[in-house]
């Protein structure tokens, strides 16, 4: 019996152990190192130009002073964006895309007045925008390229909407027409047509390009569970970059702190966020240089979708065909992305961790609970039904283990005294005893190994899927993905004491207590070790879980108070089938009657 409790011991304090550390010593999803790829870029390939933001594509660097850059883009004609997603404007000074705001999500809960802010302009709050363009030798670029802070005319077109796209224009005056035709889904993906109309009388060579430009560092919830900085993928390799990452890139003459990856078939690249991702994506099948950039100037940070470059003849066009993906990481809407416009491995902008092979289908199984229950609480209580299902024949064979290993306690203890301090002579009868018995110490522990992996993809699910995002449950739980915001301070509510000064540690709400408490009872199931040690950290687990997980998302602590009930439920029952009969609070009862006789 001292086995099977070490053993227990040993896997509580295991999943605890991998609670606050596996992510940090494992990657979170196995990608390729994609950094000895640097190299230089492939033939036919130009490299945009730096500019006075410091973002690529803008002009000479000493050309303009930040300050006026900023001026220039504040003032600047806009062309409004009206979908039933999104809203927000492009700008005429380079046809940036830089204003953008998702009518599906407010910044607080139960606040409709201030939605979330995707993209914004240089001058803004954390400036983060999408800017197009044509990189040309200067030999050969008939007179000009447009840039970031080219001003272009709006050629048709009013509003962007579903089902009215813009067209922006600008001649260089040299013969070169260029035409930008931008259009939007009714969800989160921008079409980008750009084409150069060639009128100069001799061949030109162009190369286009996209960016996303970030200026500073912006501010990240600095959670290791979930990835927020650039992600890519280069035929069929992922690769996550935070962002302090990027300063440290090699220094690649005329084009700073770079790494480069060529990408031959299939790829994209963007920042993404806990729930939010800023994408650009070439059509399926097109080759490009997949770059990452940091300007120490000043402090940007850049991923670039840099394409090869195209002959254009005298009296000839061409075109180029891209795509941005802004906004909300939706599980549904990213797969059908990925499905519809065979985008490679675009799910994995979800950052789904070390366990996606089981947090994937978790995912799937949650979504399709939550589509018949509708509330993603109850949701959640299913999924924890479901999976205590497929596991119930494990559970069921540990249960019986340790029904029976309560039965031979009196043989145990007889035998313990017969063998008096000869602990290597215990151990060999004990498990001599075992085996007559048909009994497996350890079987008791394998379900607790099981469920950990189980557990932390269930964690990953809740804590990265937007869809857990301000979800409500019942009565206070307004928001899955916060702690239960409750306090036992205040009798949950029931005093009229505000409690928001204590932290979170010692605040823990309702649910956390349902937890601790839920686990105590499946606890005392069990026989109790009697090796003192071992009886001391089994009794003060539940009671430390209760607190450390208190400050976790409420989703997560009810599925650990239904995980803990269902399993209650089981081995008593099942334990009463082998004719034990547990008796959880009798013993409670007859320990408090005991003290007072004493």
């Amino acid at each position: 019996m001292e086995d099977q409790n070490k053993n227990m011991i040993l896997a509580i304090v295991l999943s605890m152990a991998v609670i606050f550390g596996w992510t940090i010593f494992f990657p979170q999803e196995p990608a390729s190192d994609l950094g000895s790829q640097l190299g230089a870029l492939p033939e036919g390939t130009l490299t945009p130009p730096v500019g006075a933001d410091g973002v690529t594509g803008v002009g000479q660097v000493a050309a303009t002073p930040a300050s006026t850059e900023t001026a220039e883009v504040m003032d600047a004609a806009r062309v409004d964006i009206r979908t039933a997603k999104l809203s927000g404007s492009i700008s005429l000074l380079g046809g940036r895309l830089d204003d953008l705001h998702m009518l599906d999500y407010n910044v607080n809960l139960g606040d409709d007045s201030e939605k979330v802010v995707l993209l914004a302009p240089v001058g803004a709050f954390e400036p983060l925008y999408a800017v197009w363009g044509w990189a040309g030798t200067a030999a050969g670029n008939g007179g000009g390229t447009p840039n970031a802070n080219t001003i272009w005319a709006l050629e048709s077109g009013i509003t962007l909407t579903e089902t009215t796209p813009i067209t922006l224009k600008w001649d260089n005056g040299a013969g070169l027409i260029f035409r930008r035709v931008i259009s939007v889904d009714d969800q989160y993906m921008f079409d980008i047509q750009q084409s150069v109309e060639n009128n100069s009388g001799s061949a030109v060579r162009l190369a286009p390009y996209g960016i996303i430009a970030h200026h500073g560092e912006p501010e990240t919830e600095g959670f290791y569970l979930s990835h927020e900085g650039l992600v890519r993928v280069s035929d069929g390799e992922l690769q996550e970059l935070d962002y302090d990452d990027m300063p440290d890139f090699d220094v690649v003459p005329g084009d700073g702190n770079v790494e480069i990856v060529e990408v031959q078939e299939n790829g994209w690249i963007g920042f993404t966020a806990k729930y939010w991702m800023t994408t650009m994506v070439p059509e399926a099948g097109t080759g490009f240089n997949s770059v990452a950039k940091y300007t120490a100037a000043n402090n940007t940070y850049q991923a670039d979708m840099r394409l090869p470059a195209m002959d254009v003849a005298a009296g000839q066009a061409v075109e180029m065909s891209t795509s941005l993906f802004a906004g909300a990481k939706e599980v549904d809407i990213v797969k059908a992305y990925e499905a519809d416009r065979n985008i490679d491995r675009f799910i994995d902008s979800i950052d789904w961790g070390w366990f996606y092979f089981i947090t994937k289908p978790m995912q799937g199984l949650l979504s399709w609970v939550h589509s018949i229950v509708g509330n993603m609480g109850f949701a959640i209580i299913g999924l924890t039904l479901i999976v205590k299902l497929l596991l119930f024949p494990l559970a069921y064979k540990s249960a019986v283990s340790m029904a029976k290993m309560k039965k031979l306690q009196p043989e145990l203890k007889k035998l313990k005294e017969r063998m008096g301090d000869d602990k290597q002579a215990l151990q060999k009868e004990t498990m001599a005893f075992y085996k007559k018995e048909g009994v497996n110490p350890a079987a008791g522990c394998l379900p607790i190994f099981i469920q950990i992996p189980i557990f932390f993809a269930l964690y990953k699910v809740l804590f990265v899927a937007i869809e857990m995002r301000h979800a409500p449950f019942i009565f206070w739980i307004q928001d899955l993905s916060a702690p239960d915001p409750s306090s036992w301070l205040n009798l949950f509510g029931i005093l009229p004491y505000d409690v928001s000064w204590a932290p979170q540690l010692l605040s823990i709400g309702l649910f956390p207590i349902l937890m601790g408490i839920t686990m105590w009872m499946q606890q005392k199931l069990n026989p109790a070790p009697t090796e003192k040690t071992q009886a001391m950290i089994l009794a003060w687990m539940p009671w430390v879980f209760m607190f450390m997980l208190g400050g976790f998302a409420s989703g997560l602590v009810i599925y650990w108070v239904a995980n803990n009930t269902i399993t209650f439920l089981q081995q008593y029952f099942i334990m009463r089938s082998q004719g034990v009969k547990p008796d959880v609070f009798g013993n409670i009862l007859s320990g408090f009657k005991k003290k007072k006789a004493d």
